[in-house]
């Protein structure tokens, strides 16, 4: 399992996160929206920590970003990929709430992209700071919706 996804998260598991990000990325997928993975690779450390891999494969179309800083933005290409497709909206999800999602969501809001932060398809390390960035700082940022509300089931 993913080193990441494997750690403690509330409110949910990194299992359950993983889930809702994959069925996010399929209803995204299916109305034609652009699909970025990213997984995280620690600077410096070769090889990398077990459990270092990416927790899905890829979609034929898909983008994966190796991110080496919380974000996924600073050296990774993503911003010249994403204007290259003509791209203005970001939605985001993963682990963990207030260290990767929070630092990709503030530079892409830097960088001039609309925001959405999907609040049930991420969790933090604890309840609280998973709270505390979505209530606070991400509607600061653009806009919190759940799964459902972003691609409502039929």
């Amino acid at each position: 399992m993913p080193r990441i996804v494997a750690q403690p998260t509330e409110p949910s598991s990194g299992q359950e996160v993983l889930e809702r990000c994959v069925a996010l990325a399929d209803g995204l997928r299916a109305q034609g929206t652009c699909v970025v993975w990213v997984r995280v690779e620690r600077p410096g450390v070769d090889p990398q920590p077990p459990g270092s891999h990416l927790a899905v494969t890829p979609r034929q179309g898909d983008i994966e970003i190796v991110k080496h800083t919380w974000g996924a933005f600073q050296g990774t290409g993503l911003d010249a990929t994403l204007r290259h497709r003509a791209i203005e909206h970001v939605v985001l999800g993963g682990l963990v709430t207030n260290f990767g999602v929070e630092s990709t969501g503030r530079i892409a809001d830097e960088h001039g992209y609309a925001v959405t932060f999907v609040s049930d398809a991420m969790a933090g390390y604890d309840e609280h700071a998973h709270r505390f960035a979505v209530e606070y700082v991400f509607p600061r940022i653009g806009t919190v919706c759940t799964a459902d509300a972003l691609l409502p089931r039929s």
